[in-house]
């Protein structure tokens, strides 16, 4: 176990972001299973910007990586420009 006061602080802030990283890093993949399971594409299209923001917060904040995002991104916008 850790000696120092700094380094028992330093669990505490791991194990919170881990949690917030982890909640959030839940949330993102659920959106976007929700919006590659939506057949309408009126729907996703709706759908599409929240989680294009969602995408972006995350990887200003490091939880995922930026390049993960765009690609992501780009693959949403390649599913619903091709729903009919």
């Amino acid at each position: 176990m850790a000696n120092h006061k700094s380094s028992l602080k330093r669990i505490r802030q791991e194990e919170k972001r881990r949690l917030h990283n982890r909640y959030y890093g839940k949330t993102m993949r659920n959106a976007v299973r929700k919006l590659r399971s939506t057949t309408d594409k009126a729907a996703a299209t709706a759908m599409y910007p929240s989680i294009t923001k969602l995408l972006d917060k995350l990887a200003k904040t490091n939880v995922i990586h930026k390049n993960k995002a765009n690609n992501l991104k780009s693959k949403l916008a390649i599913y619903i420009n091709k729903l009919a």
